[in-house]
């Protein structure tokens, strides 16, 4: 590095113009052996310059005769690839007006030519004096003579001239002097080029050009950059002008990271200790705090053990530390949201972008198992990169334990190996109001009624005990009905909503009665349980039917009643062979028993798990069916009142057990994927009070508006607020018995889902009366069977415990 500094001063202190000598006759102390024609014109003789050093010259003093032209020739004089060439001639001239009788041909000017040739073409012994192959420089003239009285006393005039000339492009050249009447000693000659020297700048290096051909002419030089310097601006040049002085200076070069500039000549490498993080004409700097550098030319200080830099911090940044955990937590619990509140951490890590995230977890009753909590979950402001140190939490379950970890993060947590420092807190939510009911379905619409279904609400958050309904007329008719008779937006407030009129279902449908024709009507319901109502729904429009309307379904639906007629007597005979074989089961043997007419199996008497199957096209009348199975029961006990069609839309009377069933509100269970919509028909013609029931022309337009909008039977059955148990089973166990999940699986001989229960949260028989369907595919439960038999016990749960208010104690 030192080496490379000194050359580097060299090249700077040699920034003034160079000339490169190729001949200079004040050194010669031999004869010059030019060549002189004619031989009585110029003479080589040795003499004295104005210092009294010895030189040798020639002279020419022919004044006294006429017509004088006097040649003197040098030697070959190789230009080594010089473009111009400059002449610096020393020489003295007499003054004309000191010689007397001379006649008026004397002069005190001579003439510069040259030659331009490839090799040495002249010698003394062969030497061509024609003036066409010359090329004239100039005349000559002195500035100043000298006279006789001068010349004795030693007081010569010394007179010096510089003329250029160019382009050359051959080897060499040659010199001619021609002198024509004057008295003259040319006393010295010297050819030489210029150069632009070699030079440091903008810490570039740029090497020694050679000037252009013409006075005016630039030549570039390419620069490169001294050593641990890097471009900046590209190209790197100067231009080299004829007079070999350097100018035009075009883009630079700098110092790269690591180093710094010494005297605008080097680049120094940083000491231990300091950096220097980019390039340019920046000085090193001292390691920031927490970090340090142990090598010489670093760009950038290492951070020490337990600190780190963010990646959008400067190289200059102290490198900091990862914050400690927040303290001091507070929770205020409110049914199912929670409020934390809490103080900063102690140690922020030496930065000030402290955020903090909230962890939620789901956890068992005894806390020795958690989850993490589902998307449902709201948090106010945000969840991650909390910025205050409050946040709002809602949408929980209720009677449910979790856990919130509270962590403090700032720009460099992401660099730590080690996980965030936290702070937990530990509640367990009470019970809540149930959620907001998402959307409520048009089941179908008479001239003066409305029959509306609705799916319960996400979040029961306990037994549902009841919905009720807002509804007023809207003085606008203007809707735009959604899938299901459903409304997109939310109609605007008008003066009958202050005149609502309410209505409660124990299910999830509902009749609205007593409305007017061809009216829109708002509606909207939610839910209740023991801690409370829920917030009402949505608001959704829905419409009765005019007049023209019934008539019209009505005509539409003559052909659809006729078809469905005869396929409505086969499905009530099937019901009452059902029926009547049910009631003959303790006839039977415990032999399976097969008939090929009525394709049936029985497992024996009494066997709880017996099933039957009846063809009923086998039968070409109904009553021989009644004939055939009616042989245990009173024929006055069974009746067929009417035909109408394929569904379950009849009324049918069989035994005293099944009247006693309809009295005590039990209900079949809609089947596996059953539409809610044909679930909640079923209800409604199993309604006690025989007025309640819907009308045939009902039945005919709810089954038509399902076959023109299969739409309306994607939504699938879900269990209602008060389910009903399977009518005639008596298999199910009675909960109040258990004391646990446990013991309530084994008895339903479903035990190996004994840790999908427990590890996902259902640790109570409460927890487990609220499931559905869905919980039970969540949990692992796949299987249909099994699915099918432990919902029937849970509806027998719930129907137990809205009978048995005790229990819930």
């Amino acid at each position: 590095m030192a080496a490379d500094l000194v050359v580097l001063l060299c090249l700077a202190a040699a920034a003034a113009a160079v000339e490169e000598t190729l001949m200079d006759t004040r050194t010669a102390t031999a004869e010059l052996g030019w060549t002189a024609n004619p031989p009585s014109g110029w003479e080589e003789v040795s003499g004295y310059d104005e210092n009294l050093n010895t030189i040798r010259t020639y002279q020419v003093c022919n004044v006294f005769e006429p017509n004088q032209n006097n040649w003197l020739l040098t030697t070959f004089i190789n230009r080594r690839g010089a473009h111009r060439i400059y002449t610096e001639m020393r020489f003295t001239v007499r003054d004309c007006s000191s010689l007397p009788n001379v006649p008026g041909s004397c002069k005190e000017t001579f003439n510069l030519y040259y030659y331009e040739t490839d090799s040495v073409i002249a010698t003394k012994k062969s030497a061509f004096w024609t003036e066409a192959p010359y090329l004239k420089v100039d005349t000559i003239a002195a500035d100043e003579s000298f006279s006789q009285v001068d010349f004795g006393g030693r007081l010569m005039k010394v007179n010096t001239e510089v003329r250029s000339f160019g382009p050359l492009t051959r080897n060499g050249f040659y010199l001619a002097f021609q002198d024509y009447g004057a008295c003259m000693s040319l006393l010295s000659v010297r050819v030489f080029f210029k150069k632009c020297p070699s030079v440091v700048q903008n810490f570039a290096i740029f090497p020694e050009t050679m000037t252009g051909a013409e006075s005016t002419s630039l030549v570039t030089a390419r620069g490169t950059c001294i050593p641990n310097a890097e471009e900046v601006d590209v190209p790197i040049k100067l231009y080299c002008n004829g007079d070999g002085e350097w100018m035009v200076p075009i883009g630079r070069c700098t110092c790269k990271a690591g180093y710094e500039p010494e005297n605008n000549m080097a680049c120094k490498a940083c000491p231990a200790g300091t950096f220097k993080a980019s390039q340019g004409t920046g000085l090193c700097a001292p390691c920031p705090p927490n970090s340090r550098s142990s090598a010489e030319a670093s760009p950038l200080c290492a951070c020490r053990n337990g600190y780190f830099r963010a990646d959008l911090d400067p190289p200059a940044a102290a490198c900091t530390s990862v914050p400690s955990g927040p303290r001091n937590v507070i929770s205020i619990v409110n049914e199912t949201s929670i409020i934390l509140e809490w103080n900063p951490p102690r140690e922020t890590g030496g930065r000030d972008d402290v955020t903090y995230n909230i962890v939620c977890k789901k956890c068992r009753a005894d806390r020795r198992a958690c989850s993490r909590c589902d998307d449902n979950v709201e948090f106010v402001p945000r969840q991650l990169g909390l910025t205050e140190t409050r946040v709002f939490i809602s949408s929980l379950w209720a009677h449910t334990p979790y856990t919130f970890e509270i962590q403090a993060v700032n720009g460099v947590s992401n660099k730590s190996p080690f996980p965030p420092q936290h702070v937990s807190v530990n509640i367990t939510t009470n019970q809540a109001a149930p959620s907001t009911v998402p959307i409520m379905h048009q089941v179908s619409a008479t001239m003066r009624s409305i029959t509306l279904s609705w799916p319960q609400p996400e979040q029961p958050n306990g037994i549902i005990l009841d919905y009720e309904l807002r509804y007023y007329e809207k003085l606008s008719r203007i809707c735009t009905p959604d899938v299901g008779g459903t409304v997109g937006s939310r109609p605007v407030a008008d003066h009958n909503e202050y005149n609502s009129s309410m209505a409660r279902s124990q299910t999830n449908t509902a009749r609205l009665d007593g409305l007017r024709p061809g009216m829109v009507y708002v509606v909207q319901v939610r839910a209740r349980t023991v801690a409370g109502y829920g917030k009402y729904s949505g608001k959704m429009c829905f419409q009765t039917l005019t007049d023209d309307d019934y008539k019209s379904e009505l005509r539409e639906q003559l052909p659809l009643i006729a078809g469905s007629a005869a396929a409505g007597v086969v499905f009530i005979v099937s019901l009452v062979a059902i029926s009547i074989v049910c009631s003959r089961k303790r006839a039977y043997s415990k032999e399976a028993v097969y008939s090929d007419k009525l394709q049936h199996y029985s497992t024996g008497r009494g066997s709880p798990g017996m099933k039957i199957y009846i063809d009923p096209f086998t039968y070409e009348d109904p009553n021989e069916a009644v004939r055939e199975f009616a042989k245990e029961i009173d024929v006055s006990f069974v009746k067929i009142e009417e035909v109408i069609g394929a569904a379950p839309l009849c009324s049918l009377l069989t035994s005293k057990e099944v009247i006693n069933a309809i009295e005590q509100d039990y209900r079949l269970p809609p089947p596996m994927d059953c539409p809610a919509a044909l679930h909640q028909l079923m209800l409604d013609c199993w309604q006690k009070d025989r007025n309640t029931r819907p009308r045939f022309a009902e039945i005919v337009n709810t089954l038509d508006k399902m076959i023109r909008n299969p739409a309306s039977l994607k939504t699938v059955a879900t269990i209602t607020a008060v389910p009903s148990q399977p009518l005639l089973d008596r298999s199910i166990p009675d909960f109040t018995a258990f004391t646990s999940v446990e013991d309530w699986l084994n008895a339903v001989k479903m035990s190996q889902y004994r840790d999908n229960f427990l590890s996902a949260g259902f640790t109570s028989l409460q927890l487990v009366a609220q499931m559905t369907s869905e919980d039970l595919l969540r949990i692992g439960v796949t299987l249909a069977g099994h699915q099918k038999k432990i919902l029937n016990s849970i509806q027998s749960m719930r129907v137990q415990m809205s009978q048995s208010p005790t229990s819930m104690a």
